[in-house]
């Protein structure tokens, strides 16, 4: 290899990554990271779409190498013999499979879970795809925006009366490559214990569905269907934005006595005595009321000051980060959540394992073939 893997608990582990764009490089980013060896097989010419996607440095697309570092590259064409067959014996002796073709294409191209596992019993093989290999939906074509305005997330996002508005980041297809991260972790345990190999089939749907959370909770409940309430809380109060003097913050009381800290340290103590807010739920019931209340004092000083008393209060709390002021804060610099792969600054690996390095400077992605001729030689 050109440049060594990191140690980590997968060491060992060879995974073959058919995977492309976002949710599946990014379930196989986290196994390379560690340790794993992830061989990412590529179409010849093109590559990953991600590849041709910005923002660019140096002509290198961020949005590849971020979620493609540390892997090996071999360009294949799964419609010529000669390069099925590497594929083929990848496949057969590699730990680990993931691909996000829609339903069926790997099984036409005899690398479906069914063969895989025929081949390799104790193979852990992984489908990413937008609505699952099961249900009416599963043949639709879907790209992150698509799911989640199906899935229900851009229905509860927004201020209240307001458009429908899409998270500024893809939720649907990392919380699907989370999935499958901790899907394929999960499985491989269960080799280890039983020497049967499995396959999991995750769907961006299903992911994207699973976090509605209070909103789906509430429509569960009360058969009532949610509408978007802004930054507030389906059942918890106060828990929202809120305006100081000069800039918004995030205030959450998520019980009586939070709610008793923070009235107290606003001059507000009257509030702990009202029956509009005795409970949680009579405070969520009149949330609109009580924000009022609680940012006509806020409004009196800038937000640096109230986050100050609110801290020392144990209020949790804290400032509307820009990204800029999030990536650059200090705490970010402390957990290594901004590291360098190849010369690139790219976001860090949120699991910190005791036993293992947490490395700042991290293998970089790879040119298009750069593993080409090895794999070749390899699994020809």
């Amino acid at each position: 290899m050109s440049q060594p893997l990191p140690e980590g608990p997968l060491s060992g582990l060879l995974v073959a990554d058919f995977s492309r764009v976002l949710a599946g490089p990014f379930a196989t980013m986290m196994l390379a990271d560690l340790g794993a060896r992830v061989v990412k097989v590529e179409r010849p010419g093109t590559g990953d779409d991600s590849r041709h996607y910005g923002p660019f440095a140096d002509g290198r697309s961020l949005y590849f190498a971020r979620v493609n570092r540390g892997k090996q590259s071999v360009a294949l064409d799964l419609k010529s013999p000669p390069d099925l067959a590497v594929a083929r014996a990848l496949a057969a002796r590699a730990d680990v499979v993931v691909e996000n073709y829609r339903p069926g294409v790997m099984a036409r191209l005899g690398l479906g879970p069914d063969a895989l596992l025929a081949a390799n019993p104790r193979l852990v093989s992984c489908s990413i795809s937008g609505f699952g290999h099961t249900g009416p939906w599963s043949q639709r074509p879907a790209y992150d925006a698509v799911v989640q305005a199906m899935s229900g997330i851009l229905g509860v996002t927004g201020e209240a009366g307001g458009p429908p508005v899409k998270p500024g980041v893809p939720v649907a297809d990392l919380s699907a490559g989370l999935h499958a991260f901790g899907g394929i972790t999960a499985a491989l345990l269960g080799v280890a214990r039983t020497g049967r190999g499995t396959h999991l089939d995750v769907a961006m749907y299903d992911a994207t569905v699973s976090l509605l959370e209070g909103a789906a909770l509430a429509y569960l409940a009360t058969g009532v269907d949610p509408v978007a309430i802004g930054n507030a809380h389906y059942a918890i109060a106060p828990f929202d934005t809120f305006a100081c003097a000069d800039r918004d913050i995030t205030v959450c009381a998520a019980n009586d006595a939070l709610f008793a800290a923070l009235a107290r340290t606003l001059g507000l103590p009257g509030l702990v005595a009202d029956p509009r807010y005795a409970t949680n739920a009579d405070r969520h019931a009149h949330r609109e009321a009580l924000k009022d209340e609680l940012e006509a004092a806020l409004r009196t000083r800038d937000a640096e000051h109230w986050l100050g008393e609110l801290d020392l209060a144990g209020v949790p709390s804290g400032p509307i980060s820009t990204v800029a002021e999030a990536v650059d804060s200090p705490q970010t610099a402390a957990r290594r959540m901004v590291v360098t792969a190849g010369g690139l600054r790219l976001p860090g690996q949120p699991l910190k394992l005791s036993a293992y390095p947490d490395p700042v400077a991290r293998p970089a992605a790879p040119l298009l073939d750069e593993h080409g001729e090895q794999v070749r030689a390899e699994f020809g």
